[in-house]
């Protein structure tokens, strides 16, 4: 973690831009995220209650705390495969089907067993996660998909036993529709879950922000020991490039201190004696001694991993579109099915009575529905995936549409996060010579205001002069010769000590919360150079774009009121928050919760994640820091704030395609089923099981292919962008 070592100290002043001309190892303070799916996923399964029964997920309860479904993609995918291969002999010699088909079951010593045996293992094996779903959902007193679906397979395996045992009608052997039921209803859990997997744990982010190894002062001593070691009032040394272990407060030394990972904010503090510093905050320039004030639990790091779990949790519940559906369908069949066993009875005949109730029970099980919802949704993602925006949580993709409000994060996600030299103003030169002489004597620094500087005079073509001599003064600036001539550049400590006066424009500047240097040659000003955070040139795109939609543009940051209302005035944002602390970030997305929107919140930084995960949709900017992407429902692969508008579009493509889907499965049912009942036997007509099984299968393609109808939307920002524009 230590910096290797560091010449050429450089310090803009009291501006927090001190700095070294070396290339220290860099420090990497984030984890890369996990390859595989994560344990830890937030997210509900809605109607899935009953997944607790999911090889496994006995104790999950609703899925809040659960760690392991990286490992339940799997087991679905393998459950659903060794499934496949069973049903197929299943459905081959099943009776029925064979009579549906018009062929002979094969004839040989025990063939007609092999449709039961296979079937009833299919039954137990391949129904467990519906089965013991049911039973949750019977025990919650919330019928939904689960309860429907162990209703129709276990009303269809005991009838079929009954009538391979010639117990029953022949026409309620069903192990074909068992077989088949199982198989698409798992292949329905296997995608819905695969595309619901998350890729990263936004607590084990905020955690490795945190050193392995501190380095403890005792006496003439230093003792590596690990941060959770520490106690209130230990002396500990930080080295530079390294993170510091606690809360504390710097008892000697001055660096400049990268707060970025935690407060989200691109330009580095300068802290000295006195000044409190955070856990997983980065001194990047010169040692400190800190007496440590918290640790553990009492971190502001611990605090926002707490407000993490918080807000992830208490936004995790939310009701999926088919349970409603799936719940509303079960009281339907059921009740179908007990007016069909009165009536029939009723009629006298007791034996098609059990025949059209056992029909009901049976073709009533959703198959469409199973895939209604999980088809569109790994489409969507799909089709999310290639225009660069990564969807975590299906139900963010769902709120998506009714987002009303988009707050973005400032530094990182509506500017570079990086400072740009926005305006040089020459004083006794030309201002090519003051950007010359300025890129000289920061050319060897890797520092971000240095970068900036000697950026724009390579963008404008200029010459860079060679400068020698370079050297640097803590809280005074840089200093070097070139071409005979001492030039100096940096903030208000080296006018002071040189006692020369800044430009006039420099309280303009300070007043828009720009950073200041002056450039000084022979000890003379010879121009001031006005550093910002870039704005990004896709910003105003992405921000009258929303304004087109109707969605109001709110900024949020920690930035000085006039810092932001100046970028807010640029970009024509309609409401800035300014000057918030990080821990309050998460406050004001509840204060426009209250006021009655349906808000997404645009971050990068690890102070953004309370505040991503309170959202009604949380969209994490991917150039971001990993707990910022773990906190998000929605990832975007860049950096350009237009994505969010691809976000909007698809969320509501997807929200039509899965009405559009559930209406036709749920269609299926409200038409079948009471056919199946024996509405219409009055004028002769009973729907067929023949009939039946047919309707249900088209009503699966159907449902295919309307999902398929999403691969041709271009989720590309600029696409986007044009094609809300188009519809003005």
């Amino acid at each position: 973690m230590n910096a290797g070592n560091h010449t050429h100290r450089h310090d803009h002043g009291e501006l927090g831009t001190q700095h070294d001309h070396h290339s220290p190892a860099p420090h990497d303070s984030r984890t890369a995220i996990a390859e595989q799916d994560a344990p830890g996923a937030h997210h509900d399964h809605g109607s899935h209650r009953g997944h607790e029964g999911h090889s496994g997920h006995e104790s999950h309860s609703g899925h809040g705390g659960h760690s392991g479904h990286g490992d339940h993609v799997a087991q679905f995918r393998q459950l659903f495969w060794l499934n496949l291969f069973i049903a197929v002999p299943v459905v081959v010699f099943s009776p029925m089907f064979a009579m549906l088909l018009g062929y002979s079951v094969p004839d040989f010593p025990g063939a007609l067993w092999i449709a039961p045996i296979l079937g009833s293992v299919m039954y137990v094996w391949g129904g467990r996660p519906f089965l013991t779903g049911a039973v949750s959902e019977i025990r919650s007193r919330q019928p939904g998909m689960m309860l429907l679906i162990g209703l129709a397979i276990t009303v269809a395996f005991i009838a079929s036993w009954g009538a391979t045992l010639g117990l029953l009608d022949h026409q309620l052997e069903f192990w074909w529709e068992l077989a088949l039921l199982i198989v698409i209803m798992l292949l329905g859990h296997w995608v819905e879950m695969r595309s619901l997997a998350q890729t990263t744990s936004a607590l084990d982010s905020l955690a490795a922000l945190l050193p392995d190894e501190a380095e403890r002062i005792e006496g003439d001593d230093l003792v590596s020991v690990s941060p959770s070691e520490l106690r209130h009032g230990d002396l500990v040394l930080v080295r530079p490039g390294a993170s510091v272990p606690a809360d504390g407060t710097i008892r000697e030394g001055r660096a400049d201190v990268d707060e970025s990972m935690v407060t989200g904010e691109s330009r580095p503090v300068t802290r000295s004696a006195g000044d409190s510093v955070v856990a997983g905050t980065v001194a990047t320039d010169s040692s400190l001694r800190i007496e440590v004030t918290a640790t553990g639990d009492d971190t502001a790091l611990a605090g926002i991993q707490r407000l993490v779990t918080e807000a992830q949790n208490s936004s995790s519940r939310a009701q999926r579109i088919a349970d409603t559906a799936a719940a509303w369908l079960f009281w339907f069949a059921l009740g179908a099915a007990v007016i069909t066993a009165i009536t029939w009875s009723l009629l006298g005949m007791p034996d098609d009575a059990v025949v059209r109730t056992v029909t009901v029970l049976v073709i009533a099980c959703p198959h469409a529905l199973g895939l209604a919802i999980p088809l569109v949704v790994s489409i969507a993602t799909e089709r999310a995936a290639r225009g660069g925006v990564l969807v975590k949580d299906r139900l963010a993709l769902e709120a998506m549409r009714t987002v009303d409000a988009v707050l973005f994060d400032k530094t990182g996600t509506l500017t570079k996060g990086e400072p740009a030299l926005a305006e040089i103003i020459p004083r006794h030169a030309q201002e090519s010579e003051v950007l010359a002489l300025a890129a000289a004597a920061e050319a060897e620094s890797e520092h971000p205001l240095a970068r900036a500087i000697v950026a724009k005079a390579q963008a404008d073509g200029i010459q860079i002069p060679t400068g020698s001599d370079i050297s640097s003064t803590p809280a005074l600036g840089v200093s070097a010769w070139v071409d005979g001539h001492e030039i100096r550049v940096g903030g208000p400590r080296l006018l002071e000590e040189t006692g020369t006066g800044e430009i006039e424009e420099a309280e303009t500047w300070r007043k828009e919360g720009a950073i200041i240097l002056h450039v000084l040659r022979d000890g003379e000003v010879i121009g001031g150079l006005k550093l910002t955070d870039e704005v990004r040139p896709e910003s105003r795109e992405a921000i009258d774009a929303l304004h087109d939609l109707g969605v109001e543009v709110v900024m949020i940051t920690g930035d000085a009121e006039a810092v932001a209302n100046s970028v807010g005035r640029e970009l024509g944002i309609d409401r800035v928050f300014a000057g918030v602390r990080p821990e309050d970030k998460s406050s004001k997305v509840a204060q426009l919760q209250k006021e009655g929107k349906k808000v997404a919140m645009v971050g990068d930084g690890v102070n953004d994640a309370p505040a991503l995960a309170q959202a009604d949709v949380g969209i994490a900017i991917g150039a971001g820091t990993d707990v910022a992407i773990a906190s998000a429902g929605v990832v975007l692969a860049s950096s350009d704030p237009r994505s969010v508008l691809s976000v909007i579009e698809l969320s509501r493509a997807a929200y039509r395609k899965m009405k559009q889907n559930l209406w036709w499965a749920a269609g299926y049912n409200l038409l079948s089923v009471p056919l199946a009942a024996g509405i219409l036997a009055p004028i002769g007509f009973v729907l067929p099981m023949s009939v039946g099984a047919i309707l249900m299968s088209l009503s699966t393609v159907v449902v295919a292919l309307n999902a398929q109808l999403l691969r041709r939307l271009d989720l590309r920002p600029e696409a986007t962008v044009a094609a809300v524009r188009n519809r003005r």
